[in-house]
């Protein structure tokens, strides 16, 4: 596959923030031409599909302000500098639902948008919840409803889903319980 590679020639910081870097890389197409790519480069993030007792998803709902709207989606989160995303994964659940695990199993990693980020999400199911205590950042505000998986769904119709993320989750739950 080295024949699909691209080599990089210069990389320039364009921004670097609290969430993202972006960067403008020059580099040498395998034709050997030069081209450029404008990369967003991000630590990484988990997300955690909690599934209580009564098989009601725990969901939160969030403005988000790149979307200039409100959207319902599964807790998740940044990943901290050398943080383990299965602890992180527990550290958000908890930060942002007020729920509490110490059972999470592993479902899968993926890109988010390839084509330009390198933020890779981590994400777990857990169903081993327990009651802990919320505690979201200072400038984070957020609900926290509970779902069936039927009503998530209709969610996805609605739009109130809008993210990736939470619908791979829904539909990966919705996939393991056909297969019970």
């Amino acid at each position: 596959m080295d024949h699909l590679n691209e080599k990089t020639i210069k990389t320039t910081e364009i921004f670097k923030g609290k969430i993202i870097d972006l960067q403008i890389e020059e580099v040498e197409l395998p034709d050997g031409r030069l081209s450029t790519r404008e990369v967003v480069k991000h630590p990484g993030a988990v997300a955690v599909v909690p599934i209580k007792e009564d098989g009601k998803l725990v969901l939160v709902r969030q403005y988000r302000k790149a979307l200039q709207k409100t959207i319902i989606e599964i807790p998740a989160g940044k990943l901290e500098a050398n943080e383990n995303p299965k602890f992180a994964a527990m550290r958000e659940l908890e930060e942002e639902t007020g729920y509490k695990t110490d059972s999470l199993t592993f479902i899968g990693s993926f890109y988010t948008s390839p084509g330009f980020a390198d933020e890779l999400i981590h994400l777990y199911l857990t169903s081993h919840l327990e009651v802990g205590q919320s505690h979201t950042d200072d400038d984070e505000f957020i609900d926290v409803l509970e779902v069936t998986l039927d009503e998530a769904e209709k969610l996805i119709e609605e739009q109130q889903i809008h993210d990736a993320k939470t619908m791979y989750a829904i539909q990966y739950v919705r996939l393991h319980n056909r297969k019970e």
